[in-house]
């Protein structure tokens, strides 16, 4: 077997599980909150199928993939997403409210699954001497990325950018006369997105958003996690 294919296994496992929760979080939440849309559409699922967007979790990360490969030999930077899990404002009992806390449910699902990703090494360290080296390994590698990708996810939907979470959030949290200039940006979000990934880092090392995000979660967000699963101080 090709010497990083497992690796590299084990990060698309935890990739697919921290995405396909997050928007299954979304979809329950707005059940809760009185919304069925998601589930009369289909899309109240924990299968990664239902949730694959042809462009956005397929082509344009294989893009990335592939061209950073064959050019600079290694990969500095992904980007995708996912479907959105439909969502009709006029169902919810308090739309405006009621958007914040369904918007909210994904980077808290995340949270939450970088806490059990953490809370997975305990009994991990218990059979450490029950399973062979390559699974032990393995088995790190799964709870560092799941922590990582789900960190990760999660801080970068809370960017007040519309469509983001953190943007629709603000939607719902800011006056009216704040609220709507920003509601007026989704359109554009994702180009405003690809815009603070791609191109102002090349202006600027300190506008290097993502460069932000994973120095923080692969420091002091890490390590609370780590705090939070019982693994010291």
């Amino acid at each position: 077997m090709i010497d990083w294919l497992p690796e590299l296994l084990v990060a698309i496992l935890a990739t697919v599980l921290a995405i396909t929760l997050h928007e299954a979080a979304h979809g329950y939440a707005a059940l809760a909150l009185g919304d069925d849309t998601a589930q009369r559409m289909g899309r109240l699922s924990l299968n990664p199928l239902r949730h694959v967007d042809k462009i956005g979790t397929l082509i344009l990360p294989g893009i990335l993939l592939a061209g950073q490969l064959l050019t600079i030999g290694r990969v500095e930077v992904m980007f995708g997403w996912a479907k959105p899990v439909p969502v009709d404002l006029r169902r919810l009992r308090n739309p405006r409210y009621g958007m914040v806390l369904v918007a909210a449910a994904g980077p808290a699902m995340n949270v939450f699954l970088a806490w059990c990703a953490a809370m997975l090494a305990h009994p991990l360290q218990e059979m450490s001497g029950v399973l062979p080296p390559g699974a032990m390994d393995l088995g790190v590698r799964f709870i560092l990325l799941s922590i990582m990708a789900n960190l990760l996810l999660g801080l970068f939907n809370l960017l007040p950018i519309p469509p983001l979470d953190g943007g629709r959030i603000m939607v719902g949290l800011l006056p009216a006369r704040l609220a709507l200039p920003l509601a007026r940006l989704e359109p554009a979000g994702l180009m405003i997105v690809m815009l603070l990934i791609f191109v102002l880092p090349r202006v600027s090392d300190s506008l290097d958003v993502m460069g932000w995000l994973v120095g923080l979660v692969t420091g002091p967000g890490f390590r609370l996690i780590l705090w939070l699963a019982g693994h010291g101080p």
